[in-house]
């Protein structure tokens, strides 16, 4: 870097590559302070040879950073690097450095990691990655559930479905109507999932399948607060082996009411006049036809 009578220029493409060196020793010998010195010198020196790639700031310092439980920090630099990434043509390389980052943050920050996972699933998107940006977003609307944000939830299961849809990859979306379903019921909102079934009879093979079916079974088991019904079907393979959020959801799942199943109003009657009255009344029954019916 330094300067002289026959060197106007510092050369900083070689204090970069020196910087990084010096930052892979210093974290090798747990010096994790001096490699996050030697981090942002390269990162520094980067950026004044207008390489805005951020290679140190992305790949070595999140770790030393790591190690010195200074997570917040780290994703900081990490999505400074990603907006490099994008502004220099690789988004690529930024969405993959935004998912790095959700990845590090998420047992910390479940809020900021949704955020990033979102990032890279739109930048996936844009680039017309669709798998990717599916991965991404499956991976927020998992951290949406189990953290009982269920309105933000439903959104983002339906943004999944709509870009299976678009794949034609029909028996996840089936899937993702399921989940949605147990979202919106864990909302209280049975009207939004009855229209998410109705929705989902246009996608090809819904309608007859078992998914179909099951689903149909849940919303008219809640309709009519049929607790053992719904806890029937929610106990069926078909969701005990969807992801753990998903499952939770179906297995925690009550109806209104405390799940009372209903019953018919003559079995009320009988109930409260007590087993004479039933036996009486019963008695009563078999007299009256005991000459025949004519």
């Amino acid at each position: 870097l330094k300067t002289g009578f026959l060197k106007w220029k510092p050369d900083y493409d070689s204090a970069a590559t020196e910087y990084g060196k010096a930052a892979v020793a210093f974290k090798n010998a747990k010096q994790f302070d001096q490699a996050r010195e030697a981090c942002l010198r390269e990162a520094e020196a980067h950026e004044n040879n207008k390489a805005y790639l951020f290679i140190g700031c992305s790949i070595t310092l999140p770790v030393a950073l790591q190690e010195m439980q200074r997570l917040p920090e780290a994703v900081q630099l990490i999505e400074k690097a990603s907006m490099m990434y994008l502004e220099n043509g690789t988004p690529d390389t930024a969405a993959i450095a935004l998912e790095r980052a959700g990845k590090l943050i998420e047992n910390v920050s479940p809020e900021k990691a949704v955020q990033l996972y979102q990032q890279a699933a739109s930048v996936f998107e844009n680039e017309e990655r669709l798998r990717q940006a599916l991965e991404m977003l499956g991976k927020a609307s998992r951290l949406l559930v189990r953290g009982r944000r269920l309105d933000e939830a439903a959104l983002s299961l339906q943004k999944e479905k709509s870009i299976y849809k678009e794949i034609e990859n029909y028996p996840t979306c089936y899937k993702k109507t399921i989940a949605q379903v147990l979202v919106h019921l864990h909302r209280n909102d049975y009207v939004a999932a009855e229209r998410c079934v109705r929705e989902s009879y246009s996608i090809p093979g819904f309608n007859g399948s078992e998914d179909c079916t099951a689903l149909e079974q849940l919303l008219e088991g809640y309709d009519q607060q049929d607790q053992d019904q719904v806890s029937e079907v929610c106990n069926l393979p078909l969701f005990k082996y969807m992801d753990n959020d998903y499952a939770k959801l179906g297995l925690t799942l009550v109806v209104p009411g405390g799940g009372i199943k209903k019953k018919s109003p003559n079995a009320a009657q009988d109930k409260t006049r007590g087993p004479a009255a039933v036996g009486s009344h019963a008695e009563e029954e078999e007299d009256e036809y005991s000459g025949g019916l004519c």
